[in-house]
């Protein structure tokens, strides 16, 4: 007799490749739309499933955990971060929690350098021009942006991205600086000559472009609230691909309004979709719709990664990368 499939649930549309693989090893049930789940979509897919896939659209917390039955066994989240799922109450309800930790740094990265080049260099400034028709030639003195060459970048979060980040820097010329819960190693920081800071308030008031690369945890919200952010420089820009919790976005978009900072280059904001109109008016202010990991290699490494975390458990033993109480 053949072994009974697991029920998986996926709460969002993933690449061909991804879902493909799913149904062949599980009794996948794939989403038909790109649209959330809501709330009483998700507490209902939890009751139905051994597995479910969700996203970091998807909050689960423990009203909802406590709504899902016996069955639920696993959530395999497609995505390294886990803020969104209420890890311990699913733990105390035997119920193992992954992630796909290591797949999006390199895409990250990129679009980390992405952004401080098109903040510092006014980039969609120029964009709008073109597109409007507007531009009248070349002039010596209009689109004046600065270089990042020499100039001093401070990784707040010197995990895997932050050192990506540092390694691409590095070939720009940049000078690299970090703050981080630990140093890092001298094998690491030695080659990207990095500075180490154990103040982060020394290191924000002297660096010209800071790079958010921590994860949103307890810790860290609104670690870069208006005090520190009143350190910047006038000069400074700031740069997030990490977790918009990290700034509080509304003393952010004051001292932008009023020319306390330079510049902003935001890929994740504090209440998700719902960006603070006024950010939406400022040209000193870059805006993408969450795109540091959108990439077609990313996505569908991250699916193998789910895809791998699931046959792992289906097979007796735990996953490869299951999120355990010392990574929260």
């Amino acid at each position: 007799m053949p072994l009974k499939r697991l029920s998986v649930v996926v709460t969002r549309r993933l690449p061909d490749p991804v879902e493909t693989r799913l149904k062949e090893l599980f009794d996948a049930e794939l989403r038909d739309d790109d649209s959330p789940m809501s709330r009483e979509e998700l507490v209902a897919a939890m009751a139905r499933a051994d597995v479910l896939v969700p996203t970091l659209c998807d909050h689960i917390d423990a009203g909802m955990l406590g709504g899902a039955g016996e069955r639920l066994k696993l959530i395999a989240n497609y995505g390294a971060g886990i803020d969104h799922i209420d890890v311990q109450s699913a733990r105390q309800r035997g119920i193992l929690v992954s992630n796909t930790p290591g797949v999006v740094t390199e895409d990250t990265a990129d679009m980390a350098m992405a952004l401080m080049l098109a903040v510092t260099r006014r980039i969609p400034e120029g964009l709008a021009e073109m597109q409007a028709g507007d531009w009248r030639g070349w002039s010596p003195m209009t689109h004046l942006g600065g270089r990042i060459g020499g100039k001093r970048l401070g990784i707040l979060g010197m995990g895997r991205i932050g050192q990506a980040v540092a390694r691409r820097a590095q070939a720009f010329g940049m000078q690299i600086h970090y703050h981080n819960r630990k140093r890092l190693r001298p094998e690491i920081e030695e080659p990207l000559e990095a500075t180490y800071w154990e103040s982060l308030d020394q290191m924000v008031a002297r660096m010209d472009v800071i790079s958010i690369n921590c994860p949103h945890t307890p810790s860290t919200f609104h670690l870069m609230n208006a005090r520190r952010l009143k350190l910047l420089k006038p000069s400074a820009v700031i740069v997030n691909t990490s977790r918009g919790e990290v700034i509080d976005e509304n003393a952010l978009t004051r001292m932008l309004r009023a020319g306390d900072i330079a510049g902003a280059a935001l890929d994740v904001y504090e209440r998700g979709a719902e960006v603070n109109p006024r950010l939406r008016e400022l040209p000193n202010v870059v805006l993408l719709p969450h795109m540091g990991s959108a990439t077609m290699e990313g996505r569908i490494e991250m699916g193998e990664k789910v895809i791998l975390n699931i046959k792992t458990f289906a097979d007796g033993h735990r996953p490869p990368d299951q999120v355990l109480p010392g990574m929260l």
